[in-house]
C-alpha cells in the first residue's frame, strides 16, 4: 500500500467546524441554503461569490468527501456523484460530442459495457474495444475523430493488469484524454494521475464504503475538467446526496485498514489455491 501518511491528511480534511464545537463533521441534511442579505444571495448567484445554493450544485458533507478523495488521488479537486455509473456516464457525456470516438478496453464493468455500446451511439459517439492483454493494439485502433481512451486496471472482475504509463504515452502524443476507473484498486495502491491519466472515476460504493451501505461515485482531475464534469451534472441532476456523502467521507477513515486485510486475506487465498494439488492455474 502507499502513502499511509494520506490516511491522517483525509482525517484532518475536514469541513469547518460549527459554534457547536463538534467533534465529528456534521451531517447538512438541507436542499437550499440561505444569506445574511439580499447583496450576499445576488453575488452567489452571480459567481462573484462562493457559497452554497442548492445541494444538487453543492454541499458541505459533499464537499468534505470529494476533497478527501483528491487528497487520496493526489488530484486538484473532484465531484461526487449518486452512484459509480452516474460518474462513468458524466466522465463521457463531458467531454464527448456526436462525431467523436471512445477507445475502451474491452474487459470492464458490465454496465460500462453496455453504456457504451447501447448508449453511446444513440448521441452519435462511436467506440472501439481492444484487448487489455494486447496493449500493442492500442495505437492502431485510434482513429482521426478518437477524443478519449478509457480503461480500467485491474479490470472487474477479471483482474487484467494494463500498463496506466503505456497508455498515458498514447494519449499523450494523440491528444487524447485518459480516463481511468481505479476502482478495484483504490488510490492507497494506486494513482492513475500520477502516470498520466487525466481522470479517475470510482464506484465509492465498492471499496470506498466497503460495507454495503450507501451507493455513490466520484471523478478526480486537474480542475479545469472536473469543473466541465460539475457544469454537466448540476444541470443533468445525478448529484450525491449528503446523506450518503457523510457516510463515505466517514468510511475513507478507515480505508487503509480495510485494504490491507482485504489484500491479506487475497493473498491467503490464492496462496492456498496456488499449493493446492488439483488447481493448474491460479490467474
Amino acid at each position: 500500500m502507499k502513502h499511509k501518511h494520506a490516511i491522517t491528511d483525509v482525517i484532518r480534511t475536514r469541513v469547518p467546524q460549527t459554534a457547536e464545537m463538534e467533534h465529528s463533521s456534521p451531517l447538512f441534511l438541507t436542499s437550499s441554503f440561505t444569506y445574511e442579505d439580499a447583496e450576499s444571495m445576488r453575488a452567489t448567484f452571480a459567481d462573484e461569490k462562493e457559497a452554497n445554493i442548492y445541494s444538487r450544485f453543492s454541499n458541505p458533507s459533499v464537499k468534505e468527501f470529494t476533497e478527501r478523495v483528491a487528497l487520496l488521488e493526489g488530484a486538484e479537486d473532484a465531484y461526487a456523484t449518486a452512484s459509480g455509473m452516474s460518474a462513468v456516464f458524466a466522465s463521457f457525456m463531458s467531454f464527448l460530442k456526436a462525431g467523436d470516438h471512445l477507445l475502451c478496453c474491452s474487459a470492464i464493468f458490465g454496465s460500462t459495457y453496455t453504456v457504451i455500446k447501447k448508449y453511446l451511439p444513440n448521441f452519435g459517439i462511436s467506440y472501439s474495444f481492444v484487448s487489455a492483454t494486447k496493449p500493442e493494439e492500442w495505437e492502431a485502433a485510434i482513429r482521426p475523430n478518437t477524443k478519449m481512451i478509457y480503461l480500467e486496471t485491474p479490470t472487474n472482475p477479471g483482474l487484467d493488469i494494463i500498463d496506466i504509463e503505456f497508455v498515458a504515452g498514447l494519449a499523450i502524443k494523440h491528444k487524447l484524454l485518459l480516463n481511468v476507473d481505479n476502482c478495484f484498486s483504490t488510490p492507497l495502491a494506486q494513482q492513475p494521475l500520477a502516470l498520466g491519466a487525466d481522470l479517475v472515476v470510482h464506484s465509492a460504493t465498492k471499496w470506498m464504503d466497503g460495507q454495503g451501505r450507501v451507493l455513490g461515485g466520484v471523478v478526480a482531475g486537474r480542475k479545469e475538467l472536473i469543473n466541465d464534469i460539475y457544469l454537466f451534472c448540476r444541470s443533468t441532476g445525478p448529484a450525491m446526496s449528503p446523506f450518503n456523502a457523510w457516510i463515505l467521507s466517514r468510511s475513507l477513515e478507515t480505508l487503509d485498514v480495510r485494504m490491507e486485510r482485504h489484500a491479506a486475506n487475497a493473498l491467503f487465498v490464492a496462496s492456498a489455491l496456488v499449493n493446492h494439488p488439483k488447481i493448474a492455474n491460479v490467474h
